[in-house]
This record gives C-alpha cells, structure tokens and sequence, in this order.
C-alpha cells in the first residue's frame, strides 16, 4: 500500500472567459467510480443548458482514468483536464469542466489552453492536500507529564485530537505510519517510560496542503 497520495480537501469551483466563452470548472474528491459518476450527472444536470460538460477523473481504485470531450474536437477538452490532474499527481479526484459558448472560434490550442487553465483554477479553489498513511496513538500519563509531553509533540507532524483530563491525562493522535515506532521509544525515553504508549487505527490523513506546481 502507498504511504501517501494526493487530491484535494474540498468541493471546488471557478471560473474563466475566453473570448466571451465562460469555462465553470466543478472540482471534488471522490473514492470510487460510482461517486464520481454521480457527481458527474449532478453537474450536467446542473449546467443542461450548456454547451459542452467535459470531465475527467483519477481514482486509486482499480487505476481506473476516465475522459469525455463532450462534442469538443478530439483531444482538446478531457485530455488537457485529464492531463493537468496526472501532472499535479492527483488521484480520488473528479474535474468537470462546463463551457457555455461566447460566439468566437478558440481554435485547438485555445480550447487546451483554456479547460486547462479552468481545471487548474477549479483545483487551487478545492486545495490540494496530502494524504498520508497514519496509525492512531493514544499517550496516558500523569499531570506532571503533560507539559514536558506537549513540548516534545510540537516537533512532531501529528494530527493531535481532544485532550481527556480526569485522574490522569490522555492526548489521542496520528502520526505517519513509518514514525509511529519513534515518537513511541522518544515518549517512553523522555519520560523514564512512565507514560503508557498505545496504538490505535491506521487510516490515511490529510497532514498538509500544497501549491500547485508552476
């Protein structure tokens, strides 16, 4: 299983004009074809009096990557949405791309420029995230520990959850996969081995947001 990968947050969207033509670019993550699929229709359904609904979507299921030029010529829609996706390394993600006409010919390198740049824009607004593989780690100690603990998390890229006060203290978190065994010996080392160190869920987290590369 891979250790992280990345998609986006939220739900997204954006809009261009090129040569009086609106690009609206719908952007979510998604973790199976039918979701996708959905979401899909939604738009369409949403936009029916447009001219064109281009998509495009990457999931880690199956490796399945879906494109429709929706009446474009071939190649100048989908591919480019689908392109910028797969350069970005984006996955569990679904892009559709609605363009209402303006009356003015684009020309093939004008159509890719622009359900590119739309896709891009619609990406940017649902912020890019990583996903990482975490385990789950639940600290319980005794009050004279919390101070000293907390200081030694904040080095820590964690995901730190609701403190439980009540005759003793529990700090539930996530912690990438691969550090769980460290920050676990450096908890047992800083604190004589007096705070109980126990693992919980593994499960893939977002830790952090990117730019989208130039």
């Amino acid at each position: 299983m891979a250790e992280s990968y990345f998609t986006v947050k939220n739900f997204g969207n954006a809009e261009i004009v090129e040569k009086k033509s609106r690009f609206i670019a719908t952007v979510r993550p998604v973790s199976t074809e039918e979701e996708a699929v959905e979401f899909i229709n939604e738009i369409k359904q949403k936009y029916w009096d447009a001219r064109h609904n281009v998509y495009a979507y990457i999931l880690r299921e199956n490796n399945i990557q879906r494109y429709t030029d929706d009446g474009e010529p071939a190649g100048t829609a989908g591919v480019p949405v689908l392109d910028m996706l797969k350069k970005e390394g984006l996955t569990d993600i679904a892009v559709v791309v609605t363009r209402y006409f303006g009356g003015i010919l684009l020309g093939t390198g004008g159509l890719v420029h622009a359900y590119s740049k739309s896709a891009r824009e619609g990406v940017i607004s649902a912020e890019k995230v990583e996903m990482v593989l975490c385990s789950g780690m639940e600290i319980d100690m005794d009050y004279t520990l919390h101070g000293k603990i907390l200081n030694e998390l904040s080095d820590w890229d964690i995901v730190m959850g609701e403190t439980v006060f009540t005759d003793r203290v529990k700090i539930p978190l996530y912690i990438r996969s691969s550090q769980w065994e460290s920050l676990r010996d450096r908890i047992t080392d800083i604190t004589n081995g007096k705070a109980t160190v126990s693992k919980t869920e593994e499960k893939f987290i977002g830790l952090k947001c990117d730019m989208l590369e130039a």
